[in-house]
């Protein structure tokens, strides 16, 4: 049994493990503002070049969005209000990270949960391959084989007909 649930067990850790490792990283309150400006903008995703952050873009959009994010930040105003802003303005779409929570933890959690299920598929399908035992012909469906075979290919009979 234990032989079983161990594999399971060990890629669950190594899962919970690097979340943990992904999510430690993400509170910094002792970031300067520029730095806080700098990671909101890498945030958001640019509405007119769309394959770039506002912080990577050259835009003039971009430009102006990560000057409005530098003034947020130098106002006083909180990271989540911030993003919470520009999430009202443009949509969901606008981060280019999603949200770990609420309908966004499903862009995190599908992925991770096809991954698992289709690892385990494959683990039975391999293992129930591996024990069925190898098949082979038996003597009566050689018989079968020949005798189908006989009867599809008649033997050549000798010409009849006038003789010349």
């Amino acid at each position: 049994m234990i032989r079983r649930v161990l594999p399971g067990a060990a890629l669950a850790a190594v899962v919970v493990a690097a979340l943990v490792i992904a999510g430690a990283g993400r509170s910094h309150p002792s970031r300067s503002p520029a730095a806080r400006a700098h990671a909101i903008a890498s945030d958001l995703r640019c509405p007119v070049c769309q394959g770039l952050s506002v912080a990577d873009s050259p835009s003039p959009t971009a430009k102006a969005i990560y000057e409005d994010v530098r003034r947020r930040v130098d106002v006083g105003e909180s990271d989540g209000a911030i993003r919470s802003f520009y999430v009202g303005r443009y949509g969901e779409w606008v981060l280019l990270r999603p949200e770990t929570s609420g309908t966004g933890a499903l862009v995190w959690i599908l992925p991770v949960t096809a991954l698992l299920l289709g690892a385990g598929g494959l683990a039975l399908a391999f293992r129930r391959w591996r024990r069925e035992p190898a098949l082979s012909a038996t003597d009566a469906d050689r018989a079968l084989v020949e005798a189908a075979l006989a009867a599809a290919d008649p033997a050549p009979q000798p010409p009849t007909g006038a003789a010349g």
